[in-house]
């Protein structure tokens, strides 16, 4: 048992000053305001906030950071870079580029990350002779890194489809993607297993790469309570591809295959309809926005401030990780809604401290990213008083900070950032050992 001692923190009911928290087995017992700490109390300065969720994350795509603008293109011209990166991974080097990549993502204050998994197969699409030897190099390095996780266990079948909404066969790149049908990926995926900070998720890759009748299947596969997601009109040419063939939006065909409920996150969401938001609202169901990203491929600006309308809740992702800060994200959401508005204080700052928290919890299927009693003991400590942070209201200390201000963060009752140092120690030297690993051809 740990008990921790919060000069100022962020509760339900607002923000409280001198807060004991008390951990057991990794989860809140206890929080009390307005109490002395005690002598043996781990002290955390400036103001705590609950741990922030990473809810969409392609672990791999932070080798690509800083390395792909000077080509102009979009999109699907980054995707070249992206496939050429995923065919020189191997387990070993995976493993520890994730490993450091989590690693930056505590750092910065993430607590929970859901790894969109779908690199599952050798490069000439053949599988493992232990199949879940890519996933289980992900598990392993969230757990070197301290980081809880949710693996979203990837669906990819088809290689897309073509302007006329004809499904395309795979390119040489995504075999290693892609199971040859839906029984081969389940067999796979009921060989994960979880552990203390890590849960089984799936993932629908796209409606271009699972066909509808493959969709209508997957809810019968899943347990009830894992969370589901899926890529969801981040660009027009999607949307239009899969009018083409299907004669619906992309959301539209999910929900009709049963798979839009109220365990489901729509991941970038950009290009919705209205009967989009229609359909997520009445599902209950979630919408992961990822701003630094959808920014970095020039995919365009959702419709957030409708979606907070409906009361759609709300999560957030550094996805391909072209940055990785929680404020940045959330700040930018904020900015991204301002532009197209022409108008201020689209989302709240309490709105947009839940998306990065609580939102992206509930996407993962996790109690937690708030500071109570029976939550995950999540925790990250910001510095009131650097020069991002200095003299702003408390209450918007998050619309301020970067993640160079975090000082500590605890993730399950264990302090695995103390002072700005993760326990891996340097950061970035790991980065730089992982990302040059993986940018050799393996021999």
């Amino acid at each position: 048992m740990t008990t921790f001692w919060l000069e100022q923190a962020v509760l339900p009911t607002g923000f409280a000053s001198a807060v004991r928290v008390r951990e057991e087995a990794g989860t809140i017992q206890a929080v009390l305001p307005g109490a002395p700490g005690g002598a043996d109390d781990v002290r955390l300065p400036g103001v705590t906030f609950p741990g922030f969720a990473n809810a969409h994350s392609h672990a791999f795509h932070r080798a690509l950071r800083g390395t792909t603008h000077d080509g102009g293109g979009s999109f699907w011209t980054w995707r070249h870079a992206m496939y050429a990166l995923a065919h020189r991974l191997t387990p070993e080097g995976y493993g520890a580029l994730a490993t450091a990549v989590f690693a930056e993502m505590v750092l910065a204050g993430f607590t929970l990350v859901g790894e969109f998994h779908y690199v599952h197969r050798r490069p000439d699409g053949t599988a493992y002779p232990e199949p879940t030897a890519m996933a289980d190099a992900v598990l392993a390095a969230a757990a070197e890194a301290g980081i809880r996780v949710t693996l979203l266990d990837t669906v990819y079948l088809h290689g897309g489809l073509d302007t006329a909404g004809r499904r395309v066969p795979l390119a040489p790149a995504q075999h290693r993607f892609a199971d040859p049908d839906l029984a081969t990926w389940a067999a796979r995926h009921r060989r994960l297993t979880p552990g203390p900070l890590a849960r089984i998720g799936t993932a629908a890759h796209s409606v271009r790469a699972v066909d509808p009748a493959a969709l209508a299947q997957l809810p019968d596969l899943l347990p009830r309570d894992e969370p589901v997601h899926a890529h969801v009109s981040e660009q027009p040419a999607e949307n239009a591809q899969v009018a083409a063939a299907y004669g619906r939006t992309p959301l539209a065909v999910l929900a009709d295959a049963g798979v839009v409920t109220d365990r489901f996150t729509a991941v970038h969401a950009t290009h919705l309809t209205g009967h989009d938001v229609e359909l997520l609202a009445g599902a209950a169901a979630t919408v992961c926005i990822c701003p630094t990203t959808e920014a970095d491929l020039a995919d365009g600006i959702g419709p957030v401030r409708r979606l907070a309308d409906r009361h759609v809740a709300l999560a957030l992702g550094t996805d391909q990780h072209a940055r990785i800060d929680p404020f940045e994200e959330l700040q930018r959401l904020e900015a991204d809604q301002r532009l197209a508005s022409g108008q201020r204080g689209r989302l709240t700052p309490a709105a947009l401290l839940e998306a990065g928290t609580r939102g992206g919890y509930r996407s993962l299927g996790w109690p937690g990213g708030v500071i109570a009693a029976g939550a995950p003991c999540d925790l990250v400590a910001v510095s009131t008083a650097s020069p991002r942070t200095a003299g702003a209201r408390l209450d918007q200390v998050h619309l301020a900070a970067s993640a160079a201000d975090v000082t500590d963060v605890v993730v399950g009752g264990e302090r695995v950032v103390s002072g700005g140092r993760h326990r891996l120690g340097d950061v970035g030297a790991l980065l730089a050992d992982a990302i040059a690993a993986v940018s050799e051809e393996p021999r």
